[in-house]
């Protein structure tokens, strides 16, 4: 655990505050969960010792201050030094006030008050999320693919979950049957045979249009190819994703004489657009489907629905919270998630090494629109440049549009920095075989090695 930071779905408590506790839990409940690791600084350094004896009477009291009470259940958290005490706190089907007439939302590493207008729009999320476990008409045990369900259940044990003893105890658990095997919404769509024959609109439409528009030159039908692709939302996702890479122009490069492929869009950015779409998009609406449109110059990527809750353009990166938990959970488990609620801001980081203006979102009241450019604005950053300061990476920058640097150019690039410093900058690449020196005193420059 001490490797993790707090965020989104962790919180990390030094001591014992009842309020504060009260605060996290509330928080998660009204968002999609989380853990309180009680012992553990916000650094994950572990602090004073809290006995479970102490935990339990705060929980108590902490679960009091909140309107209704918080479910929770306790979770031994193992560290390098022990084992602490852990609270998991699960997505609440309520909306969950504090004392004082607050409701808190996790965001980041804190938890955030909702204004008036965020709390009606998270009220109206909260009643919308029994459709995932609803039962289907008419929609049969044998209307699960065993296959699928079997892959799935591999999948989630390379990611560290327990080994299932009871393939129907589990799919009860997360939701995709009730306690006789019928299917459920999220059962069908995760592991039906023909999950279309029960939601239509959970398919995907993919079309490649020939320019920048969707109609052609001539006015008439613009597209070259047009795919619908259907079946379980983990076989729709591997398909839509084969079909969207056979479209990308790819290229390689030479890298320390290796070769790498260079995709149109980057690989991470289209998985995550594609995935987000899937798992975000309100299946309630009907007679429409995901649409990924590729054009010459960009590829948007639609999704029927508008954002969840409290969401909104101006909090994507920070926050999270899912119209479908059930089927994130799914997602997540199966390993097409990589690691929940952290995928926007990778995706942007993603789309900006590679070159590419940032993606763009569009929110309208049924519909969220993720569009990827393709146009390479400047040269595009190595990652390796992650790990050094802005002074380096300008330096670098400067040597692979030029094809050197000398010490004078690297002062005129940062003037407000002693020549020491940058001295040291450069000799710092050096050592890390970034920067080949050339040269001697006065005659020194730096190529990149």
């Amino acid at each position: 655990m001490q490797k993790f930071k707090p965020g989104q779905r962790l919180a990390f408590l030094p001591e014992v505050e009842v309020e504060v506790m009260a605060e996290c839990l509330a928080a998660f409940a009204n968002g999609d969960g989380g853990l309180i690791v009680l012992g553990v600084d916000e650094q994950g350094q572990e602090t004073e010792t809290i006995w479970e004896e102490e935990a339990e009477g705060a929980l108590r009291e902490a679960a009091s201050l909140c309107r209704p009470p918080v479910p929770s259940q306790w979770q031994p958290v193992e560290m390098k030094n022990g084992t602490l005490v852990g609270i998991n706190v699960p997505r609440s089907a309520d909306l969950h006030t504090l004392f004082d007439g607050r409701v808190l939302i996790r965001s980041g590493n804190w938890n955030r008050p909702l204004s008036g207008d965020e709390v009606r729009a998270l009220a109206a999320s909260k009643n919308m999320a029994e459709f995932e476990t609803e039962i289907v008409p008419g929609a049969r045990p044998s209307d699960l693919n065993p296959d699928i369900i079997r892959d799935y259940l591999d999948r989630r044990e390379t990611r560290g979950a327990a080994k299932v003893t009871s393939t129907a105890e589990l799919l009860f658990e997360i939701g995709a049957t009730d306690r006789e095997g019928t299917p459920t919404s999220i059962g069908i769509l995760l592991f039906g045979k023909n999950p279309q024959a029960f939601f239509p609109q959970s398919g995907i439409v993919f079309v490649k249009f020939m320019g920048t528009e969707p109609r052609g030159e001539d006015g008439g039908v613009g597209y070259g190819r047009r795919d619908e692709l259907t079946g379980p939302l983990s076989r729709i996702i591997d398909r839509a994703w084969n079909v969207i890479y056979e479209e990308m122009r790819v290229g390689a490069a030479v890298n320390k004489l290796e070769r790498e492929e260079l995709t149109e869009y980057p690989r991470f950015a289209v998985r995550e657009a594609l995935v987000n779409a899937v798992a975000h998009r309100d299946y309630r609406i009907t007679g429409r489907r995901i649409e990924i449109r590729m054009y010459t110059n960009r590829m948007e990527i639609i999704s029927p629905g508008g954002l969840p809750g409290y969401m909104t353009l101006d909090n994507l990166v920070e926050e999270h919270f899912s119209r479908n938990p059930r089927l994130v959970n799914g997602l997540y488990q199966w390993g097409y998630i990589e690691e929940l609620g952290l995928g926007i801001d990778q995706m942007i980081e993603e789309m900006a090494q590679a070159g590419h203006p940032p993606p763009t979102f569009r929110a309208a009241p049924h519909a969220f629109t993720v569009t990827l450019s393709n146009k390479r604005e400047r040269a595009a950053v190595p990652k390796w440049t992650r790990s050094m300061n802005e002074r380096q990476a300008r330096a670098l920058t400067f040597v692979r549009e030029n094809g050197s640097i000398t010490n004078r150019e690297f002062s005129q690039l940062c003037s407000d920095v002693s020549t020491e410093t940058l001295r040291l900058d450069l000799v710092d690449l050096v050592e890390r075989g970034l920067l080949l020196k050339i040269g001697a005193k006065k005659g020194t420059y730096y190529i990149l090695k």
